[in-house]
């Protein structure tokens, strides 16, 4: 029987790797981080790099996907865990403000700025990122949705318009973050964008009592 030959260990921690490639993929986006970039980033070498995560586009899938179980999270856990729209999207806001100015991480949104300014040549990139955000949006329109349905809000509500105010939200605290607004002043900026949220039925009626008195 042949005896079968392991290949040579890998002398470096395939996480610690990806992490460090995550970071500078959020850093400077897609095009502008070079395969030089990630192995100066990574510390390890282009053969090592390409054995273990295949080439550029390659890692990057892999890089987004460990950047959303890691970081990109809070969406998702506000939408299914608040027991209103309005506090799910409250807080989804609140927690932007926190993780795109957490001190020690690149700022902002990799998911939002990654592609930004990518050329032709990283058009599938800059649309597997587009459905992404595109994901979220479905995911607050959905919620906006059922509480129209569950009379939270108003009947006229247009959900899709409600959720696309959110996302740009989102999208322009980002950019600020990048910008090197800081955590307070994002905070202010989602408090202002929950005074646009519609009153429901019930607040409206408080609201008309009181202009009534």
């Amino acid at each position: 029987m042949a005896t079968r030959h392991r290949g040579r260990p890998r002398s470096f921690d395939r996480d610690t790797a990806l992490e460090k490639a995550l970071r500078a993929f959020w850093e400077h986006g897609y095009e502008a981080t070079s395969i030089a970039d990630l192995t100066r980033a990574m510390g390890i070498a282009a053969p090592s790099l390409y054995a273990a995560f295949g080439d550029k586009r390659t890692l990057f899938e892999e890089v987004v996907e460990a950047y959303v179980n890691r970081y990109g999270g809070f969406i998702g856990r506000a939408l299914a865990e608040e027991p209103t729209a309005r506090r799910a999207v409250e807080r989804v806001l609140r927690e932007a403000a926190a993780e795109y100015t957490e001190p020690g991480r690149p700022p902002g949104c990799l998911v939002i700025n990654a592609a930004v300014n990518a050329g032709p040549a990283s058009a599938a990139v800059v649309e597997e990122l587009r459905a992404m955000r595109e994901a979220n949006t479905r995911a607050f329109a959905s919620r906006i949705r059922a509480a129209v349905a569950d009379g939270e809000l108003p009947a006229g509500t247009d959900a899709a318009a409600l959720a696309r105010f959110v996302a740009s939200v989102l999208q322009g605290m980002s950019q600020q973050a990048r910008d090197g607004v800081g955590r307070e002043e994002l905070e202010a900026v989602a408090a202002t964008a929950m005074r646009a949220w519609p009153a429901g039925p019930q607040e409206a009626r408080r609201g008309g009592e009181a202009a009534d008195r």
